[in-house]
C-alpha cells in the first residue's frame, strides 16, 4: 500500500468516526435539521427493536421529535466502534459498514429539576451502512439493536 493510498483510509476513517459522532449529537441536541443531513436521499432507519419505528430519515424524524420531547436530557456515548470499508451490496468502493455498542441515558422531562441523574438507561448496538457521496460520506441505513434497558424508580414522597 502506497502512503497516498495509506492516507486516504485514514481520512476515511476519521471522516466516518466523525459523521457517527454527528449522529449521536444531533440526536441528543434534537437538532432534527442536522439529523435529515446525516442521510442520503434513500436513507432509512429501523428503531423498532427499541419500541420505535422503521422508515425514511424523513419519518423517522417526526418521530423522534414526538418520542424523544419525554426527555428532558439525553446522551449517547456510541464505542467499540468497528468500521469495514466496501462491505455492502453492488459496492462500488465506497460504502462502509460501522457497527457500535451504545449506552443511552436520560432524564425523563418534568420531574425533579435538581437532579441530573438519568431516570431511564438503554443500551445496544447500532448498525451503520454509509455511502460516500459528493458532500461526504452519509448514513443509508440505521438499525438500533436494542439489548437491555432499565428505569429507575423515583422515591415517593411521604
Amino acid at each position: 500500500m502506497t502512503q497516498r493510498v495509506e492516507l486516504a483510509a485514514v481520512m476515511d476513517r476519521l471522516a466516518v468516526d466523525e459523521l457517527i459522532t454527528e449522529y449521536a449529537v444531533a440526536v441528543d441536541d434534537g437538532d432534527w435539521e442536522a439529523y435529515r443531513k446525516l442521510f442520503t436521499p434513500d436513507g432509512r432507519a429501523d428503531y423498532r427493536s427499541a419500541g420505535g419505528i422503521e422508515g425514511d430519515a424523513a419519518e423517522i424524524t417526526g418521530w423522534l421529535t414526538q418520542s424523544l420531547r419525554l426527555f428532558a436530557m439525553r446522551q449517547h456515548l456510541i464505542v467499540n466502534r468497528q468500521v469495514r470499508f466496501g462491505l455492502l451490496e453492488q459496492d462500488t468502493g465506497d460504502t462502509a459498514r460501522v457497527r457500535a455498542d451504545y449506552i443511552n441515558p436520560m432524564r425523563f422531562a418534568g420531574l425533579d429539576g435538581e437532579s441530573t441523574a438519568p431516570d431511564f438507561v438503554c443500551g445496544g448496538r447500532y448498525a451503520f451502512d454509509l455511502f460516500r457521496t459528493a458532500d461526504g460520506w452519509r448514513l443509508r441505513e440505521v438499525v438500533v439493536q436494542e439489548k437491555w434497558r432499565n428505569t429507575v424508580e423515583q422515591p415517593v414522597a411521604t
